[in-house]
Parts: structure tokens; sequence; C-alpha cells
């Protein structure tokens, strides 16, 4: 295995879902409930890492990241209940991103992507916690989660928006770029 696959394969993977994770405990600890009073809101900095991976890497690897990310986000912090809607809203949100990101600079910016990521990540929890506690009057929650996606997802996609043209200059990454852009026409 040259170089340059290793990279690909596990390094870059690994550093993502460590920067996902840092991303993740660094939110726990910004106050975010004062300025929006709904409890559990948080800003989605690892949807950083979620937009970057489906941007630069193939979608095996983007979900390997994410479900990584998710596990051991539990393991170390939470609980079989956390991984449950941790991996919920990951998922959704990610398999949304994914299905959106084509239609990028065409239709929808990468922060519309991102805050449709951020709708569908409250929505996967919504579901999670519908199957937790047994009851649909959860639901009644997602008209405040929505507004908070859309404040959230936006500040995560116009980050992401500003740091992609820097990303797209360091020479590790034109290889995957290539390989990415190649992969979709």
């Amino acid at each position: 295995m040259n170089q340059g696959t290793l990279f690909r394969r596990l390094t870059l993977p690994g550093i993502l879902v460590s920067l996902a994770l840092l991303l993740s405990l660094l939110e726990r600890m910004l106050p975010l409930d004062l300025l929006f009073p709904v409890p559990g809101l948080r800003l989605g900095l690892p949807n950083i890492v979620t937009l970057f991976a489906l941007w630069a890497l193939p979608l095996g690897t983007a979900l390997a990241v994410v479900v990584v990310r998710c596990l051991l986000g539990a393991f170390f912090g939470g609980s079989l209940s956390a991984l449950i809607f941790s991996l919920a809203g990951g998922l959704l949100a990610l398999a949304v991103m994914a299905a959106l990101l084509p239609f990028e600079g065409e239709k929808l910016s990468i922060a519309g992507v991102s805050v449709a990521g951020a709708a569908a990540h409250n929505l996967g929890q919504l579901f999670a916690a519908r199957f937790v506690m047994g009851t649909w009057s959860v639901f009644a929650y997602l008209p405040f989660l929505l507004a908070g996606s859309l404040v959230t997802g936006l500040a995560t996609g116009l980050a992401f928006s500003a740091m992609r043209p820097a990303l797209s200059r360091v020479p590790a990454l034109q290889p995957l770029l290539r390989e990415k852009r190649n992969s979709t026409k």
C-alpha cells in the first residue's frame, strides 16, 4: 500500500473522526441554550467534518467517519441512548446531505445542504426519541428544532464554505479531490 492510499484509507478518516470528536466536545462546553432556550440544541460543529468528508471522500468513507464518531462519542461520554440518538441523527443527516450535495452550486449552496442536514439530524433524533420513549408527542418539539436547524446549519455550512477554498489547495488532498470529481462524472 503506497503512502497516498494509506493516507486516503486510514490516516485522513482517523484524523476526521478525531476532529469531529474534538468539535463535539467543544460544542458541549458552549452555552448555546443561553441564546436559544431549546434543550439539547447544539451548534452541530461535527457537521463541518461530515460536509468535508462528503465533499472530499467516497460515500463509504464518509459513512465510516460518521459511524465511528458516533460510536466513540457514546463510548467516551455517553450511553446507549446517546448512541441511538447520535446514530439516528448522524446517519439521516449524512443521507440527506449526500443526496443534496450533487445539486450544490446549481440549485442550492453548501449552506443549504448543511441546513438540510441539520434538520435531518434533528428529525432523526426525534424518531429515536419516539422509539426510546414510545410516544409521538416528542414531535411537538419539531418546530423549535427546525428553527434551530436553520441557524446552526447555516453557521456550520458557512464555516465549511469559508474553509473550502483553502482546503482545495492542500497538496495532500489534491488526489482525493480529483478522484472524487472523476467518480461523480
